[in-house]
């Protein structure tokens, strides 16, 4: 889905981590879209994205819910400095595999890193080289690590100014029903369509936009 909505929108996606399910499907994927804005408008789809269909793998054709949790981060630039104590970070190679990986090498260049303090974990098996791996998964932990520094600070501030946070978060943001009628409906703003296929197909400015609007309209 957001491959397709970041090529009909002229944005380069590239895969840098992939894990296949133990049975069928996709259980993680990390990849980095780049283009103007791309942050600013993908950071709606940030949180639990819920699935109802007929699934496939049953053979009794019944109807099945999932869940897929999405995280969106902007790339850190080089003028953000944060810094990292060696000492705090748990570094393991191992061979590329996956849709992306397996084409690549056969030697253990893939990298994953563990940020021990906040057990933060990030991969990368994109690149050609473990020296590369690691700088794009450090990119990627520096992007976790401002991202939770910068949560913190918002729950401090809205500890001070007494604000009561939703207790319901991890809920779904949206729904993806194909059974027993077909609608995609955004429980934050109730933006719905019937096309589900459309959506799947990469059709989200709809709900883009009116996160968007609902966010300017909220804070």
């Amino acid at each position: 889905m957001y491959g397709k909505w970041a090529s009909a929108n002229g944005y380069t996606l590239k895969e840098l981590d992939y894990l296949e399910g133990e049975e069928a499907g996709i259980k993680s994927v990390t990849f980095s879209i780049e283009g103007d804005n791309a942050y600013g408008y993908l950071k709606s789809e940030m949180g639990v994205h819920r699935l109802v269909r007929i699934s496939p793998f049953d053979s009794g054709g019944r109807r099945h819910t999932s869940f897929a949790s999405v995280e969106v981060m902007p790339e850190i630039t080089e003028d953000v400095s944060i810094d990292i104590s060696p000492d705090d970070l748990r570094v393991d190679t191992y061979r590329s595999s996956g849709a992306g990986g397996q084409h690549i090498n056969k030697t253990d260049s893939a990298v994953r890193i563990t940020h021990i303090p906040t057990n933060i974990v990030v991969s990368c098996q994109s690149e050609r080289s473990q020296i590369q791996n690691r700088e794009t998964a450090m990119k990627m932990l520096k992007s976790k690590l401002l991202d939770l520094k910068e949560k913190e600070h918002k729950e401090k501030i809205e500890d001070l100014k007494g604000i009561q946070r939703d207790i319901a978060w991890g809920s779904q943001i949206r729904s993806y029903v194909f059974c027993p009628y077909t609608m995609v409906k955004d429980h934050r703003t109730n933006y719905e369509v019937g096309n589900v296929e459309g959506v799947m197909d990469g059709d989200l400015n709809g709900f883009i936009e009116s996160y968007l609007k609902y966010l300017t309209k909220n804070n």
